[in-house]
């Protein structure tokens, strides 16, 4: 792991790490579950 890179905050869904540091609070995603979500709830209304 790169020294200047911080720990990432793992994705809720499927674990792989987010763009998010690990101090971020609440439910974060990677990219790919983010999209995914932004899909289903959009479809949803």
């Amino acid at each position: 792991m790169d020294e200047k890179t911080p720990p990432y905050a793992e994705c809720v869904l499927c674990r792989k790490p987010t763009e998010y540091p690990e101090s971020v609070e609440g439910v974060v995603h990677c990219p790919v579950c983010e999209w995914q979500e932004a899909q289903r709830t959009a479809c949803s209304g």
